[in-house]
């Protein structure tokens, strides 16, 4: 398992956290996900044998949030 920190842009509550940590967590491969309004990122968990950080941010963005490299 490997961990990176996603910024995380456009989100203003806890729907919107709770919008990003669903999208990160059905992906196969990943075991945890925490994602903060405050510090406007996620800290993500994942086999990178199962799923790229490319997929985590474009899960982000299909979920309706900026995720930039």
């Amino acid at each position: 398992m490997v961990e990176t920190v996603i910024r995380v842009e456009g989100m203003s509550c806890g729907g919107c956290v709770n919008s990003v940590t669903a999208a990160l967590k059905a992906l196969p491969g990943v075991t945890e996900a925490d994602v903060s309004l405050e510090s406007a990122q996620a800290r993500v968990q994942y086999d990178p044998a199962t799923v790229s950080e490319q997929q985590l941010r474009e899960a982000v963005e299909e979920a309706g949030f900026d995720a930039p490299a």
